[in-house]
Parts: C-alpha cells; structure tokens; sequence
C-alpha cells in the first residue's frame, strides 16, 4: 500500500527507540511474572500434560531472558545490529517457555506481536558492534535492577502471608520456591552482568579509516593547514590514529583505551571540513559501540560540540604569553629578571639549533634527559605528551643551554607554519644547570620567538584552574576546584599556575566534552593512563624516563 510505503522510512527512524521500550516492557513483563503465582487453573492443567522438571525450569530461564531482554532494550536504542539479531531469538524462546511456566498465553501473544514488530525493521540497526562491546550506561543497569527490585517486592507482598523461614527453597516446588527461584535467579544474572561490565577489557577495535606510518600526509596538512596550534605537533609522536578528510588535507587524531576513543583537539587542516569530521569521527565510534570525547577543546570550537549534542566540562586553563609586549623591565617582573641575569652570570648560554641537530646532539642530550628523569617518577609518557625518542626529537628545532660548552638543558620547539604561536614540549635539565634553569630558558625562547616573528609564546593547560565553586556549579567542577585548592599531594596544580601566572599570560579555559556528562570523568581518567602508558606507569621509575610535564603539555 502506498501509504505504508510513505510513512516506513519514519517508523524505521522511530524503530529503535519504541521497540527499546517494548522490549524493556517485555523484560520487565518476564521477570514480575516469575516472581508472582501462577493462576491456579491453568497450573494444575499444566502439572497434568507437562512433567514438573520442564515446568521449573522454562520458570526459572523465564526470569532470566526477562533480564537478557532488559539489557538488549539498552543496544536496541543504540540501533545494534547484533541487539535486534538476539532480541528475536530470545523474544521467540521466551514465548515458549510462557507457555510450559503457567500456560501464560496472554504473555505468548505479547511477545510474539513485539516478535513480529521487531522482525522487518533490520534497516533500522545498521550499526556493527558485538553484543560484548555494548556499554551498559549506569542509568540502565539501575533501572534493570529496579525491575527486579520490584518484581521481587511483587512477589514478597504476594506471598507475604506464608512463612517459608523452615523450608528449604531448592527442595520444593510450590509458587513461593519458584517465585524466590526465579527472583534470586535474575538479581544474580544482574549482578553478573553488572561485574563483567566492570572488568571486561575487550580489544582496541580496528579503526576504519586510513593511516600512515611514514606520517608524510601528516606533516603536509600540518604545514598547510588553515590554523593549527603548538600541540597539533602531538600526530608525530607516533602513537595516534588518524581519521583523515575525504580531500586529504585535514585530519582528526584520536587514541583509544579500551571502550574510549579520545580525540586530541579539534580537526587540523582546512576549518571548513572541521564540523564534518567531527560528525565522522563521533559516528564511527558510535558504530562501535564505543565512547567518543574531544580533549582540550578551545572556546572557538565550543559551537562545533554543541552541534555534536556533547556535554562540555571546563577542565583547567591554557597560558599564552602575547610576546610583542613581553619585557623584563618594571617592578613587577623584579624577581624573574635577576633570576635571569643571574643564570648568565653562572654562565649559561643560550641557542636554538634547527631540524635534525637532534642526531649530533643525541648523546648530550639523551645524557642530561636521563639525569634529570633520574629523579621523576614514570616511563616515557605519550598520547598528550611527547617522549625521548630520536626520530620524533628529529622532527623538531631544539633549544639548548650549556654552561662552559657542555648542554645542562634542552627543550624541544614545538612552532607553526604560520607563526601564530610556539611552544615547548620536552624540557629536562642536569644536576650542573643553574638553579633558576626554567626562568631562563623561558625568558630567552621568548625573546627568540619575537626575533622569528612569532605572536605568541604558549605556555599549555594548568589543569583544575578556574573551576568555580558556587553552591550551583557542576558538581564536577566544585570537586576540581577542591582538588586544586587542597591536592598538593596528588599534583601541584596551584603551583603550576602560579609558575605561568607570572609570566603575565592570557589565560583562556580549556574543556573536555562527551555525549554524557556520566562518561567524562572516565574519559579523563583513560586520558591520563593513556599518557602514563597504563596503570603500571602511574609510578613506573625507569633508566629513561618520562618527559617533563612541560608547560605545554601539562
């Protein structure tokens, strides 16, 4: 019929979210009615034609498919291939067993209608993710556990009246035993579920999109692209996945730990492909049944995560020091121009050497980086951080400061095509450096940075940082401004800012955003074992260890 054919395309775009909730309410269905009595009729009808065995158990499976179907409901609103495909064979052995439990006909026909709603939509699940890579929200376990909360008050205030204190439950087999059966039965299968999703692991599904090992396509959209910032430098460590544009000269990079697929800032390359790759990168991850965030998010790309339908969360605050009106002179800069001057008088002295000097310098520099690591805690770092490795060190100019001829410092440049800004990525010093090593180092590469034309020196996030604390705020952001007023001992966040502060930065916020609010501190918590390389690395000490939390990359 024509009409039929008009209004299919939208019941197959309403498909996933109502046959969700049908499947729930059959779940739901399943596991009350094991917890309540069965008509006493249809029972003793049933006792006479069916053997006792088979009736106990179709009850008992019963409970349990109600949960299976309460879970299912949760990958059917994700519009999961996988999730249609099971919902239909345990809709179908459900209607079975209702019918050997009770001769419960009238759940049968139930069951058997949502069957034959949930059979022609296919096209409505076109999503590939297996049923093992399905992330249970918290929101729904909670409301599974609420159904079977309830189901088992329905049946305790059923059978209130019998007292089953001196009976054994596995040993009969009358309306209560099979109720609390059926009822522990599917709070167990819960709490199973609850526990594997808590531990499970499943492996880094494969990415679809294009990748190059050799970073060439990489490094020519970093050279051209429309705007890019110092971190952007970040895709040739070496350890990201790229989603690239379909004209190849834009890119998003990402990494992924576990069910996390963490993008690293925005799209690099041309800003009107931005929006769409953004769009691709959060279907993708969707399609895999994965949990997508965008990290360091910048306020000018706070509409594209609007559009996206992403909660956002401010989670520290970036320094840019503007370097046409940085200068040394007045009162104020007092403290950092004698630490300076007297970092000269102990005869430090400063230069930039360019791309590939890394390979004469590797053993000075591999030499300082070792000592100062000597004293840090952690293997090299990664993902938002760079590392100690000769070819990603080659990729960069690097600023050297020795003292009588012997290099005591380093840092590795982060700098941008268009010369909009530069920062630092590694810095490690020797136990020989000066005692105020950073001071001068900052000072000179930003006097450097203005002879090269750049605007603006960066000195990265100080995290927590303007969180607010107002009896109103998120409650995310109140326990980050408590961890940055009193977690000295996790992190020197207000140290931090307080190092950048006097360098008389513009501080501008930076965010994280997610679909779901539930899921950012998670996404958080895999940025930074991302970074560390796993829990193991947290408070690894190693020969070569991890890099500085450089000002840029902190």
């Amino acid at each position: 019929m024509r009409w039929l054919r008009e209004l299919w395309p939208a019941f197959l775009e309403a498909a996933p979210k109502l046959l969700a909730v049908l499947v729930a309410g059959a779940g739901v269905m399943l596991v009350t009615s094991g917890a309540l009595p069965s008509d006493p009729e249809r029972f003793a009808w049933l006792v006479r034609h069916a053997p006792i065995l088979l009736i106990e158990v179709s009850h008992f499976v019963s409970s349990l498919l109600g949960v299976v179907l309460v879970m299912l409901a949760f990958g059917l609103s994700r519009r999961l291939g996988a999730a249609w495909a099971a919902s239909l064979v345990v809709l179908a052995a459900a209607a079975i067993l209702a019918l050997f439990k009770g001769f419960d006909w009238e759940e049968s026909l139930a069951l058997l209608a949502i069957f034959v709603l949930a059979g022609p939509c296919r096209d409505a699940f076109p999503r590939w993710a297996r049923l093992s890579r399905l992330e249970i929200t918290p929101g729904w376990m909670l409301s599974a556990l609420a159904a079977v909360g309830g189901a088992g008050l329905a049946g305790w205030w059923s059978f209130q009246n019998l007292d089953k204190a001196d009976v054994s439950v596995l040993n009969e087999l009358g309306d209560p035993d099979r109720a609390i059966r059926a009822s522990a039965g599917a709070a167990v299968f819960l709490l199973a579920v609850g526990i594997w999703r808590l531990l499970a692991t499943p492996a880094t599904p494969p990415v679809v999109g294009e990748t190059d090992p050799d970073f060439s396509r990489v490094r020519t959209i970093l050279a051209a692209a429309d705007f890019t910032e110092p971190a952007s430098n970040l895709a040739l460590r070496g350890d990201k996945r790229f989603l690239f544009s379909p004209s190849g000269e834009s890119f998003l990079m990402f990494g992924v730990r576990g069910r996390s697929w963490i993008a690293l800032g925005p799209p690099i390359g041309r800003r009107s492909e931005r929006l769409d790759l953004l769009w691709r990168f959060r279907e993708l991850a969707d399609w895999h049944a994965a949990r997508p965030g965008i990290y360091g998010v910048a306020p000018e790309d706070l509409a594209d995560m609007v559009e996206l339908g992403f909660s956002i969360q401010k989670i520290g605050e970036s320094a840019a020091v503007p370097l046409d009106s940085f200068a040394l002179e007045g009162r104020k800069r007092g403290n950092l121009r004698r630490s300076w001057r007297k970092a000269g008088e102990e005869g430090a002295c400063f230069e930039v050497r360019g791309l590939g000097a890394c390979e004469t310098l590797m053993a000075d520099l591999a030499k300082v980086s070792d000592e100062w690591m000597g004293h840090h805690a952690g293997g090299e770092k990664s993902f938002s951080m760079g590392g100690f490795e000769p070819a990603y060190l080659a990729e960069f100019p690097i600023a050297v400061v020795r003292v009588e001829g012997a290099i005591v410092a380093f840092a590795t440049l982060w700098t941008t095509q268009r010369r909009s800004a530069f920062s630092i990525d590694l810095m490690r010093y020797s136990d020989a450096a000066p005692k105020n090593i950073m001071d001068f180092l900052f000072v000179e590469l930003m006097h450097w940075g203005r002879s090269q034309g750049y605007i603006a020196f960066e000195f990265g996030m100080a995290p927590l940082a303007g969180l607010e604390h107002r009896p109103l705020a998120p409650i995310m952001s109140r326990v980050g401004r408590l961890l940055f007023e009193r977690g000295e001992e996790i992190y020197n966040f207000r140290g931090v800012h307080r190092f950048k502060d006097k360098y008389d930065p513009v501080w501008q916020p930076r965010y994280i955003a997610a679909p779901h609010k539930w899921a950012i501190p998670i996404l958080i918590a895999d940025v930074g074992l991302l970074s560390s390389g796993g829990i193991g690395g947290l408070g690894r000490r190693s020969k070569r260890p991890t890099p500085v939390l450089a000002p840029a990359a902190a």
